[in-house]
């Protein structure tokens, strides 16, 4: 193990790091790259190619974050490289309607029957807020429902009880969010379809949607249990209430039709990103054609992005949507495999050596909580013990593998990962774990 990654001085990534820190607040572009919650330097990646990482110091790690998700095929993945290099011989961006979008679409579409029409945006928070403005000009309500832990962006409505970063870093919400704005969020706890029969029958004909990762991925992994998803559909339309599925993390993930296909559940509104755009800054949310012509220039409901639809970002999608298209068959199946196998190998190793882990697990994203269990929602997720992950993750980097660096963040593979990258991430929590003990 320590032949082929050995431990290597990060000198040149520390002195990117005080550098970074004269122009960006923490030095970083977004908060957990900064490795508050696990402690150490973050290194600087220099480049990718499958499944492995290379820092500025020429250290190599076998990646388990795929750049928060995307990476379903591995990095640097050849026909979605060469998509994005003919597209840029004709200009990186336009400003004007191009061909690839609806090709895009349509692939979409036909991956997702809650898809009637959509929009691209470029970013996730973008499809979140846009479908929370769409579902209160259709109902004509203000009221949103969200799930403590789950992460919808950083909207002001939407960062009540939110997931990822926040918590990560134990932010109750975050400053500059409006009490007026929060007060018209209702967070309840994941997996209590009793709470939101509650919400309803005390909002009676208020709540405009309720919003939700189906596979909660912000607070690491945490399944719906069974029926959930279906209940929530049910009480939704009982009410006249959206339901809006957070498909960003899991979308093309999970499965080609995401957590709707793998639950067999139904939505008026679909939010996607990462995978869809291959790597490249891509939001979309869609749904119900009736909802969706409500949006300008049809309708009353304005949205507009100036490189929505860039065509580098509508290249890259095609090349990673047609490809899981086409190999599905195989593609999800390898995921599955290997996904168990390092997810149940490392907890298997914990187990060995008397360490608490649970497990929680949906196809090729998974997170190991340093806790007994079960977890079943944000407030048991957040009884792990953080230290402890955080010493995990430490010993794991020096041995050349990359996890997410917060207790709270889902782990991802891609079809790059193979046996020996399994095995040796294997090998390389048996060697942390006893530090551990």
């Amino acid at each position: 193990m320590n032949s082929q990654m050995p431990a290597r001085p990060r000198t040149r990534s520390q002195a990117l790091q005080q550098r970074a820190e004269r122009f960006f607040p923490g030095g970083v572009n977004s908060p957990v790259r900064a490795f508050g919650a696990v402690g150490g330097a973050p290194p600087f990646i220099e480049r990718a190619l499958g499944a492995w990482l290379t820092d500025a110091d020429g250290n190599r790690y076998v990646d388990y974050f795929g750049s928060w998700g995307p990476m379903i095929l591995g990095h640097a993945f050849p026909p979605v490289v060469e998509a994005i290099q003919r597209a840029a011989c004709n200009s990186a961006s336009f400003g004007a309607s191009t061909a690839v979008e609806a090709d895009l679409a349509e692939r979409v579409v036909a991956c997702y029957p809650a898809i009637e029409k959509l929009r691209f945006v470029s970013s996730g928070t973008e499809a979140t807020m846009s479908a929370i403005r769409l579902a209160r000009a259709a109902t004509g309500r203000k009221i949103i429902v969200k799930f403590e832990g789950c992460y919808h962006g950083h909207s002001d409505g939407l960062l009540v009880k939110a997931g990822s970063g926040v918590a990560t870093f134990g932010i109750p919400g975050s400053a500059g969010v409006p009490e007026e704005i929060a007060q018209l969020t209702l967070a309840l706890p994941f997996n209590d379809l009793a709470s939101v029969e509650a919400a309803f029958a005390a909002h009676p004909g208020t709540i405009a949607a309720v919003i939700l990762e189906p596979v909660v991925g912000n607070a690491g992994c945490i399944p719906p249990a069974a029926d959930y998803l279906a209940g929530l559909r049910a009480l939704t339309q009982r009410d006249g209430a959206l339901l809006i599925a957070d498909e960003v993390m899991t979308g093309f993930r999970v499965a080609l039709g995401g957590a709707l296909e793998l639950y067999g559940v139904d939505a008026d509104l679909v939010t996607l990103g990462k995978i869809v755009g291959g790597g490249l800054p891509v939001g979309v949310f869609g749904g119900q054609r009736r909802f969706m012509d409500l949006l300008a220039p049809l309708g009353p409901v304005y949205q507009a992005g100036t490189l929505s639809g860039n065509p580098l970002a509508m290249a890259a999608g095609i090349a990673t949507i047609s490809y899981l298209q086409e190999h599905a068959a195989e593609v999800y199946p390898q995921l599955e495999a290997n996904a168990k196998a390092v997810a149940e190998g490392v907890a298997a190793e914990a187990s060995r050596v008397g360490i608490s882990l649970t497990l929680n697990r949906v196809g090729s994203m998974w997170t190991w909580f340093f806790t007994p269990g079960p977890v079943t929602d944000y407030a048991q997720a957040a009884q792990s013990d953080t230290a402890a992950f955080g010493r995990f993750h430490r010993a794991m980097l020096e041995q050349g593998i990359w996890l997410p660096p917060s207790q709270f963040e889902a782990a991802f593979l891609s079809t790059a990962h193979g046996e020996a990258e399994v095995a040796a991430t294997i090998a390389a929590a048996r060697e942390a774990f006893k530090g551990l003990e």
